[in-house]
């Protein structure tokens, strides 16, 4: 590992050029080369966003299949950029030839929000005469103005300003000292911030004013720790080494790790995006998955109170999970022996930027892989599991202390398993309360003073499968009970039940709701390979049980602009340019009509999905209700979805990872000890004929 970053390090330094793979993310060079060419023929504009425009799929599987005979896709730029007036263009550089390939306005969007929008937002606020005015009827005076401070939202949408110019909402908090945690401080006002002209045009103000809170501070950085009595005395090192190097290889981007192979890529608004994934079954590369995502996800909050009824944050369609990354630590946000990967941007002025580290891969123990013990002569087999991490983190609007902050982890794992774990921590948003007042059913009080809505958080996960090729279907999977009564002639005992497949055959009837009285699941099949033992078709299992319902009601504004997240899953026919379920521009949308998945699938509801090249949209995640041990700041809330292998393989395929310990019962037969045997000499050797402390004195602590 430390060779790799001398190399990364030495070619840097060389400035060699290397070519680079078709699905690489944008390099900084690319960046520039493309703002220049932009800035050819178009003068007077802001970039919001450039980034690589995925080669086209069929395109790219031929290229792929056969490198030295078919054409390199092009390297082509996707170019989001604002003008005066709150204009929006799009347009598509090609860098190779250097020239543009297509360039139009789009009306009647808005492009997300980028962290040079919200920065500005707060210098402003704090002047604004009429802000200064809010800030004395409830406590404020002038001179603390340099401790008021805003979390700017878009504005979601709002129907007295629509969506020809670019707003945001200033969601207003106080500090008394810059140490202190201002979310203990939430004002009772909301400013709207116009873009264009860099000035407040409108106060939202509630018909129930609230004073300033008076509660003492509420912090939980160390310092503030310290003052309260200090940290834990009882908590011993653990050390993670790998003295000799980590098992897995980066090549350019392509990762590879016990049989998987993965393309890693990286955008401004998906974040980490994996690619043609590959699985080595006995020398057999078999395609799996061909494109993998976290594609968009709100954040509806629960009080009707007005202006709060905008705040649903669409935090990767309005912000960019990629932009607000965080630049990852050793032995804070990742541990053990790290290769990084760094994420190139370009800014408001055109400038390519670089977020260090905004990848994190390493390897992990991961407990019993699988176990086997025979009571009758104690011969046992155990091995332990490891798994492969690739992570990045991002914090909503990218401010330090912000909630919340997403820890995103795909785990790969060495029974054919993909896992996505997501971790949510940071701070909750929080509103003002005033003595007395109750903050339900809307809310909690987490602290005095402090009301935290309601919420929740819906991620919608994009999952193009390629399970043996691209041609698959998918199925409903439920647990049912078999037919027939108690004594009847096919069921005579009553204990029959089986999985129950149904199609999802055509667009308009893709649309899925998750079960838990039924187990659901879902498989992505390809039904023109079958199994040779269980004779049912080869197959990916999507098992995910953290999945709520959408809480605002149908025809709300969340409801109509965040049409993904109505059904846990939705299926359609493969589309290049279908990459957003939430539209290509989110913010300040109306949702009439519905953006993104609701409008594809409008387009052809008849649209056969039955052995085709189909993409599953599965939305997931959680209900937080708030309580007090979610304040000064959230422990880490993780939710998981696995991709299972079923019928895939002919066995186990980790049957092969090397294990902790075994023995058969031919060995013990033969008068080799028994595993209780061994473990009990070992430690009557090493502890004078104690037992290790901790130890099971079983599999001699292998477990």
């Amino acid at each position: 590992m430390v060779l790799e970053r001398l190399q990364q390090m030495a070619s840097h330094l060389t400035g060699q050029v290397v070519q680079h793979h078709p699905s690489d993310p944008l390099t900084t060079e690319e960046i520039a080369a493309a703002v220049a060419v932009v800035r050819r023929e178009y003068t007077d504009l802001f970039f919001n966003a450039v980034t690589l425009w995925e080669p086209r799929k069929a395109e790219m599987m031929k290229w792929l299949a056969s490198p030295a005979t078919m054409p390199r896709p092009h390297r082509v730029a996707d170019v989001v950029a604002i003008g005066r007036g709150s204009k929006v263009y799009d347009g598509l550089v090609d860098l190779d030839d250097g020239i543009i390939l297509g360039w139009e306005q789009t009306e009647g969007v808005q492009p997300l929000i980028t962290m040079e929008d919200l920065n500005t937002v707060e210098s402003v606020v704090r002047k604004d005469v009429k802000v200064i005015e809010q800030c004395g009827l409830i406590g404020i005076p002038p001179t603390d103005m340099h401790k008021v401070y805003c979390d700017p939202w878009t504005i979601g949408y709002d129907e007295r300003f629509g969506s020809g110019v670019r707003l945001q909402q200033a969601l207003m908090y106080y500090r008394p000292h810059v140490d202190d945690s201002q979310y203990t401080y939430p004002l009772d006002f909301c400013p709207i911030f116009n873009a264009d002209t860099q000035e407040i045009v409108h106060i939202d103000i509630p018909k129930v004013r609230r004073q300033l809170n008076t509660a003492a501070p509420n912090n939980y950085h160390a310092e503030a720790i310290e003052k309260q009595g200090g940290f834990r005395k009882d908590l011993k090192p653990i050390n993670i080494t790998q003295p000799e190097g980590v098992s897995f290889t980066v090549e350019g981007r392509i990762l590879k790790w016990q049989n998987w192979s993965v393309h890693v890529g990286f955008n401004y608004r998906e974040g980490m995006v994996l690619s043609n994934i590959t699985f080595n079954d006995k020398g057999t590369v078999r395609p799996v998955f061909w494109r993998m995502s976290l594609a968009e996800m709100v954040v509806p909050y629960g009080n009707p109170e007005r202006p709060h009824q905008r705040k649903h944050a669409f935090d990767l369609g309005e912000y960019g999970g990629g932009y607000m990354t965080n630049s990852l630590a050793l032995g804070c946000d990742c541990k053990g022996a790290i290769h990084y990967m760094d994420a190139a941007f370009v800014n408001r002025a055109g400038e390519p930027q670089t977020i260090k580290n905004a990848i994190c891969i390493h390897e992990e123990d991961a407990g019993i892989l699988f176990k086997h013990t025979d009571f009758r002569d104690e011969s046992c087999t155990v091995t332990r599991a490891r798994k492969l991490v690739v992570s990045h983190v991002f914090t909503a609007a990218n401010y330090d202390s912000v909630s919340p902050v997403y820890c995103v982890y795909w785990i790969f794992h060495q029974d054919g398993t993909i896992q996505l774990e997501i971790k949510l921590t940071g701070i909750l948003n929080t509103y003002s309360l005033n003595p007395g007042e109750s903050a339900a059913p809307w809310g909690t009080e987490v602290y005095p003073g402090v009301n935290a809505h309601n919420h929740q958080h819906l991620f919608c996960l994009r999952v193009d499968p390629n399970v043996d090729g691209s041609d698959n279907t998918v199925f409903e999977v439920d647990a049912v009970q078999g037919e027939g009564e108690v004594g009847s002639e096919e069921n005579p005992y009553g204990n029959a039940f089986y999985a129950r497949k149904t199609k999802l055959a055509t667009a308009g009837a893709s649309m899925s709701d998750y079960n838990g009285s039924t187990s659901r699941t879902w498989d992505m099949s390809n039904t023109n390979k079958l199994n040779p033992y269980s004779k049912k078709p080869v197959s990916y299992k999507l098992v995910s049980r953290e999945v709520p319902s959408l809480l605002p009601k149908e025809g709300s504004l969340v409801w109509k602009r965040a049409g993904f997240a109505r059904h846990a899953v939705h299926v359609t026919k493969y589309d290049d340019d279908q990459i957003h379920p939430a539209g290509r521009h989110v913010p300040q949308t109306s949702g009439e009509p519905s953006q993104g998945l609701p409008a594809w699938i409008a387009a052809d509801p008849s649209a056969s999905l039955d052995n085709t090249d189909v993409v599953l949209w599965h939305t997931f995640g959680l209900t937080h209700f708030p309580s007090p041990e979610d304040y000064p700041v959230m422990p880490a809330e993780p939710m998981t979805v696995l991709f299972r292998p079923r019928n895939f393989f002919t066995q186990n395929p980790a049957l092969d990872v090397p294990p902790s310990y075994s023995s058969s019962p031919s060995q013990v037969a033969a008068g080799k000890t028994g595993i209780r045997g061994i473990v009990d000499s070992i430690s009557r050797l090493a502890f004078g004929g104690k037992q290790e402390k901790g130890g099971s004195g079983d599999c001699g602590g292998c477990n």
